[in-house]
């Protein structure tokens, strides 16, 4: 039901490698790799695995019926309704915090609750977008590969 585009669930395991995702700045401005996010800051949050960027429009979820969330785009490439705002406490998301994603373009938060899907996604809970913040759209990165910014703008040290 709903959009058509893929689904976007949640699991409870920390370590899942299909629960990656890459972080990356507006399509309109550059976001060099390794610069701290702002809180405050918008962003586009793109599936490591499919390429597709975390989405979200005026669709139903099929489960609660709030927002839909899809991963929608190719290559990291989508649309206007590909933005969220990091909501955090101080001056940058830091590794340990649990911060918010409130979408720009329809203003409910990026949540998950306890509905779980059937066949074939059996145990994996809806991920929607809900109207009011609340304690079921804090989000916390749990693992990932996390760069320290350079001194030196015009170094890189990949290999």
């Amino acid at each position: 039901t709903g959009s058509g585009q893929q689904s976007v669930t949640g699991v409870e395991a920390s370590d899942d490698a299909n629960s990656y995702w890459r972080i990356r700045g507006k399509s309109d401005s550059s976001c060099q790799r390794g610069t701290p996010v702002k809180c405050g800051q918008a962003i586009r949050l793109t599936h490591v695995n499919t390429g597709k960027n975390l989405h979200t429009h005026h669709f139903p979820s099929p489960l609660s019926n709030n927002q839909e969330v899809s991963a929608f785009g190719d290559d990291g490439e989508g649309d206007d309704l590909d933005f969220w705002i990091v909501q955090c406490s101080g001056t940058y998301w830091e590794r340990e915090d649990a911060v918010r994603f409130k979408h720009v373009g329809t203003e409910v938060f990026l949540s998950i609750t306890g509905e779980q899907y059937g066949h074939p996604i059996r145990g994996q809970r809806e991920v929607h977008g809900m109207s009011a913040a609340n304690h079921h759209n804090y989000w916390k990165a749990m693992e990932g590969v996390f760069i320290k910014p350079s001194l030196d703008p015009a170094k890189h040290d990949e290999l």
